[in-house]
């Protein structure tokens, strides 16, 4: 019984430390970044030109960027770790599903500058030639954010479809239905929540990412108009500059990083209630 109470305690020690730093964090950020809403307004940062030499710290544009690059790397990612994680899950052999796990889980230990480099050499300039543009752009960055999130997806999905009873399947099989009806139409939305929280957890990865984002999405500060044309996000901004802002420049950084932690906490309470919604 005390050897229970001392593992409690120290499970319960572990969950408050987390929220300690993380409440730690958020008030570092609004501590630092706070000022500069007080001198610009609420929304004073939320203009289209981002030139702090000249005291204008507007960050439409990261905005905009950050929303078109996610999205495109959910569009292209969720599609294919889902329907990756059915086949493995479902449809193929073990033995085949024993080496294909571990080689997807592998992609999740490259570094993210990798990545980056290989956007750069290979899928920008494919992207210039057939498509025009620069080649870095939010295209470039969707692909190569996509295929970083792959492992999130395809590994949290498995879980969620293999943690389905086998009474749900094979009820369904034994009324008559195909392998792929009984996927679509009893499996995967009975692994809803799961799968729903591998889009989380792949969203906050690709709004998270920075180093490959700097090298492969062109870092123009312009709100972009097509997947063309180059970006920068939230993360890359700060990033990019914060080992030279000093004064209102580094305060403004600092509000970016709050915008950032707002936009992040909101998009996930938005998507943890859609995961406890009944269709």
């Amino acid at each position: 019984m005390k050897g229970d109470r001392l593992i409690s305690g120290a499970l319960l020690v572990s969950a408050f430390s987390s929220i300690t730093v993380l409440t730690l964090i958020a008030v570092f950020m609004f501590k630092e970044g706070a000022p500069i809403f007080a001198k610009t307004g609420l929304f004073g940062m939320f203009g289209q030109e981002w030139d702090p030499l000249h005291q204008k710290f507007g960050i439409l544009p990261f905005i905009v960027g950050s929303i078109w690059i996610t999205f495109g790397a959910l569009v292209i990612g969720v599609p294919t770790g889902v329907l990756a994680a059915t086949y493995l899950a479902v449809f193929a052999k073990k033995k085949v599903s024993a080496v294909l796990k571990p080689v997807i889980e592998l992609l999740a230990g490259i570094p993210s500058v990798v990545y980056g480099f290989i956007g750069v050499i290979w899928l920008a300039p494919i992207i210039r030639t057939r498509l025009g543009g620069a080649g870095l752009s939010i295209l470039a960055a969707s692909i190569v954010l996509a295929i970083m999130i792959l492992p999130t997806i395809i590994g949290v999905s498995m879980d969620a479809i293999n943690a389905v009873p086998k009474s749900f399947r094979e009820g369904s099989l034994a009324l008559g239905a195909t392998e792929w009806q009984t996927a679509w139409r009893v499996t995967l939305p009975a692994a809803r929540s799961g799968i729903l929280i591998s889009i989380i957890l792949g969203m906050g990865r690709a709004i998270g990412e920075t180093m490959a984002v700097i090298m492969i999405a062109g870092n123009s500060t312009i709100i972009p108009k097509s997947i063309l044309d180059p970006a920068r996000t939230l993360t890359a901004n700060i990033a990019i500059e914060m080992g030279y802002a000093v004064g209102d420049h580094r305060r403004a950084l600092f509000a970016t990083a709050i915008i950032l932690f707002l936009f992040i906490v909101i998009l996930n309470s938005i998507a943890l209630k859609l995961s406890r919604r009944k269709f």
